[in-house]
């Protein structure tokens, strides 16, 4: 049978986020008295996380949610500013808010530059920075008072989810003590500031004990978790990755929740973690931002140039654990990148055979270092180099599928539709930035969010397709 393929954003940068499904909590049986508030989030699934918690404190304060303009008294857009591309997108979703709506309050990474925003937008009504839950919460009073049901809100209740019910992004920390040329996160979120092991288990608790199937744990850095609180213990549970990924690990009992780690850089700590994906306790899957090969051009990006111990360390992670996936960005046209470091980085990728790969070109970002560097690659430059590194990353992934053909797998429903084609992920597989596997028939009574096995009969480029084999 022949199969459409479906490539996962093979471009993509590290700062995307899964579209948001937005809830309508506009409560039937009310007049047009409760307020209303649309939201817009752009970005990284941190920044997702945080329009969760705008969100959960407003419904609290007797806010509807609209999912349209529309119906909207007042949006927010929480926005990125991660690339200059991620800025100019920013500045569209908030024209459209202020074209459909009018009145827009703005949050989020590109909040860190008002001045910026004005220039293009001076009517928006309030300007606030990433992660600022307070000044969100005033802005929104100046513009929406809010108008509570004593019989309905005001009371506990669980968060606002901008994912499907059966997974959840997990935020440990914000900020980065990194200081990478390209970037300007640590100058827009800050330093790294760890959240208590606790306060996280918790939060990931109430999450499974709601039916979250899997949790996709974030941030800036994941493996400096706990660095800048000294790795703090408290009620039990330590802020260093490792105690925290076998804390999580723990949860749920025999229905224990699929456990995904992104954001990792390699440290030598990391290792730790490996043994922990053998005994199953989290998934054998690491999401790690290498960025390069070549010593020259990971120097000039001030990042860890050991490319060749990289290759040692995988190795023994794989050696700990066969199964494990590795997932990881590159960036292709940095600028001084020559010719023989670009063809270090595909002979790095031939020996490394990741499972997983997104690449993006390097582009300019106001405030960074790294556009003051000389040397700069023509954009058709890097465009080839990108076209190249992608053709070999896609025939990796190619060979690694195939070879998955015969193998019985665990996977979790996303999405069935009308024709009743099951939409699944392996434990190899992050939403939305990897492939899928699909079940085309035998698919009636299956749920989403449901974790069942399948029979692998087909692979492609990027994606796998099976039949049901039994349930868990």
């Amino acid at each position: 049978m022949e199969h459409t393929k479906t490539p996962p954003n093979l471009g993509a940068r590290p700062d995307l986020a899964p579209k948001i499904q937005t809830p309508d909590s506009r409560r039937a049986g009310r007049k047009g008295d409760q307020p209303t508030i649309g939201m817009v989030s752009l970005g990284c699934p941190k920044a997702l996380v945080d329009s969760e918690r705008i969100l959960t404190r407003l419904r609290a304060e007797g806010y509807a949610i609209s999912p349209d303009y529309a119906g909207a008294h007042a949006v927010i857009v929480n926005t990125c500013g991660f690339l200059d591309s991620a800025k100019a997108e920013s500045l569209e979703a908030i024209g459209e808010a202020l074209q459909e709506n009018g009145k827009v309050i703005v949050t989020g990474c590109l909040g860190a530059e008002p001045e910026y925003i004005r220039e293009h937008h001076p009517q928006i009504r309030a300007v606030t920075g990433p992660h600022q839950y307070e000044q969100v919460l005033d802005a929104v009073h100046g513009v929406v008072p809010p108008a509570p049901d004593p019989f309905v809100d005001l009371l506990p209740a669980s968060g606002v989810s901008l994912t499907p019910r059966h997974y959840s992004y997990l935020k440990i920390s914000e900020g980065c003590n990194h200081k990478c040329k390209f970037c300007i996160i640590p100058d827009m979120r800050g330093r790294l500031q760890s959240r208590p092991a606790h306060a996280v288990v918790r939060e990931a608790e109430k999450l499974v004990e709601s039916g979250v199937k899997e949790l996709l744990v974030i941030s800036q850095d994941t493996s400096a978790y706990g660095v800048d609180i000294k790795n703090a213990e408290d009620r039990g549970h330590r802020a260093h990755i490792t105690d925290l990924a076998r804390d999580l690990g723990a949860l749920g009992g025999a229905e224990r929740p699929w456990v995904r780690l992104h954001y990792v850089y390699p440290y030598p700590h990391v290792r730790q973690l490996i043994p922990l994906m053998a005994e199953g306790l989290i998934l054998p899957y690491l999401d790690i931002p290498f960025q390069h090969a070549s010593t020259d051009v990971l120097r000039r990006m001030a990042r860890p140039a050991a490319a060749a111990k990289t290759l040692d360390e995988i190795a023994a992670w794989r050696e700990i654990c066969p199964d494990i996936t590795l997932r990881s960005t590159f960036i292709v046209g940095y600028p001084g990148e020559t010719e023989a470091e670009f063809q270090v980085l595909l002979d790095w990728m031939d020996e490394a055979q990741l499972d997983r790969v997104g690449c993006f070109q390097y582009e300019n970002v106001a405030g960074a270092r790294s556009n003051d560097l000389p040397d700069h690659v023509p954009a058709e430059v890097k465009q080839d180099r990108w076209e190249r590194f992608m053709a070999k990353a896609q025939a990796i992934s190619e060979a690694k599928l195939a070879a998955k053909v015969g193998q019985t797998l665990d996977v979790i429903v996303d999405e069935i539709d009308a024709d009743g084609v099951a939409t699944c992920r392996t434990k190899a597989d992050a939403p939305e930035i990897d492939g899928n596997l699909f079940i085309d028939e035998g698919t009636e009574g299956l749920k989403v969010g449901e974790i069942v096995q399948v029979e692998v009969d087909e692979a492609g480029e990027y994606d796998l397709w099976g039949c049901l084999a039994s349930r868990n």
